[in-house]
Parts: structure tokens; sequence; C-alpha cells
């Protein structure tokens, strides 16, 4: 971890931006994000929580929130921050990594067939692709 002119830097953070293409020191904390989050509710850590445990180097702390799942990358946070960060890049790029790990909370195929007759064939894909790519 090294120190710069905008706060901590791990190799992490360098991979996150790298991946999601948005700054991580970018984020001011406004809080407009989680305000404007639709299912911020359900999340246990609050979208610029994760961003926040980002900026102090606690990586791990980002990567155990079940906000990273949760998002729905809808982009909402993007529409309502004043700097324009796009919030649902960064929990994209922490489940990649998390992915790349080896590390998601679902398997697609442990899922019951029940869900697949219920729910719409747009969340499946979408769930789908969050759980995998």
């Amino acid at each position: 971890m090294k120190l710069t002119r905008h706060g901590l830097h791990s190799e992490m953070i360098e991979k996150i931006e790298r991946i999601s293409g948005e700054e991580i020191s970018k984020c001011y904390q406004c809080g407009k994000c989680s305000a404007g989050c639709p299912v911020a509710q359900e999340m246990g850590t609050l979208p610029h929580r994760v961003v926040r445990h980002l900026q102090l180097g606690q990586d791990e702390r980002a990567f155990e929130a079940e906000a990273v799942w949760f998002c729905t990358s809808c982009h909402t946070c993007e529409s309502r921050c004043p700097k324009g960060f796009d919030l649902s890049r960064v929990m994209e790029a922490l489940r990649a990594v998390l992915l790349r790990r080896g590390e998601a909370p679902v398997r697609p195929e442990d899922l019951p067939a029940e869900l697949f007759a219920a729910a719409p064939q747009q969340a499946i894909v979408s769930c789908y692709r969050k759980y995998v790519s």
C-alpha cells in the first residue's frame, strides 16, 4: 500500500480501477448513490461505504460486502453522483475479481428448478451473468 496525493493506493485499487475505468478517489462520500439505490435496504453495507472501504485500504471488507452481489447495475448511482462516479462499474469489477478467485456466493447450477420456471427470463439471464462473468 502506498500513499499518494489522493490517499492510500493499493494494488487491488489499481486492479479495480483498471477493470472498472473508475477512479476510486473521485468519490467524496456524499452518499447520494446509497440514498438513490433501489436495493440499498437489502444491502448490509451501503454502496458508498463499499467505496470507502477501498479508499481506506480495507479491500477484504469491500469484498465481503453483500452490496457487491446485490447491486443490480442499474446505474442510478451514476445518475445521482455529482462527480459522475459510476459505482455500478466498481461493483462489477469487485464481482469479477471475486469470480476469478472462485468466490461466488451462489452457483447457478445450485438454484432450484422452480425459480427458473417462475422468474422472468431477463432476471435469470441477468443473475446468471452476474455470477459467472
